[in-house]
C-alpha cells in the first residue's frame, strides 16, 4: 500500500512539472511574440533606435510621440479598463485616418516608449518635449483630442491633472 501511494504522489509531481514547464514555455512564447510586435511595429513607422541615444529623440513621426502621449494618461492613476483601450484606438484611427491594425501598433509602440523613458510621469514630460520641436504648438489639439478620448469617463486625478501640467510647460501654454 505505501508502494501505491508513493507512486501516485511520484506521478502527481511529475504531472504538476510538466504542466509548469509548458505554461513557462507559453509565456516565453508571449513575451518574444511581444518583443516582436514592437520590433515590427517600430520597423513599420520608420523608427530606427541609434545608439547613445533615448528612444524618444529617434521618433521622427510626431503621430507615435501623439500615441506614446496618450498611452501614458491611460496608464496614468490607475489600470486602463478594455472600454477605454477600444476609446483610445478609435480615437488614434478617427485622428489621424488610419485602419486598426496600424493604430494597434501606435498603441503597442507607443507603450514601449513610455517604458523606455522610465515610468508615466518622465514619459509625459518628454514625449510633450519632443512632440514640441517637431510640431509646435499646433499639435497640442490632437494630443487632448486622444487624452480625452482615452480617459473617457475615468476622470482628471491628481497624477492626470499633474501630467497636463507638464503637458502646458513643455508646450509654453499658460
Amino acid at each position: 500500500m505505501p508502494f501505491l501511494i508513493f507512486a501516485a504522489g511520484a506521478v502527481l509531481a511529475i504531472y504538476f512539472f510538466i504542466i509548469r514547464a509548458r505554461n513557462a514555455a507559453d509565456v516565453a512564447t508571449g513575451l518574444v511574440e511581444m518583443a516582436s510586435d514592437v520590433r515590427l511595429a517600430a520597423r513599420r513607422f520608420g523608427f530606427i533606435r541609434k545608439s547613445n541615444q533615448h528612444a524618444v529623440d529617434g521618433i521622427e513621426d510626431a503621430r507615435l510621440a501623439m500615441a506614446g502621449l496618450a498611452v501614458s494618461f491611460l496608464e496614468m492613476d490607475d489600470f486602463p479598463t478594455q472600454e477605454q483601450r477600444d476609446a483610445l484606438l478609435l480615437a488614434l484611427q478617427t485622428e489621424f485616418g488610419i485602419p486598426k491594425d496600424e493604430a494597434t501598433e501606435m498603441m503597442v509602440l507607443g507603450r514601449w516608449l513610455m517604458n523606455e523613458c522610465g515610468g508615466v510621469s518622465p514619459a509625459v514630460s518628454r514625449l510633450s518635449r519632443k512632440l514640441y520641436k517637431m510640431d509646435g504648438a499646433a499639435a497640442i489639439t490632437p494630443v487632448m483630442a486622444l487624452v480625452k478620448a482615452g480617459v473617457g469617463g475615468g476622470g482628471l486625478g491628481k497624477a492626470r491633472l499633474d501630467a497636463l501640467e507638464d503637458v502646458k510647460r513643455a508646450f509654453r501654454i499658460n
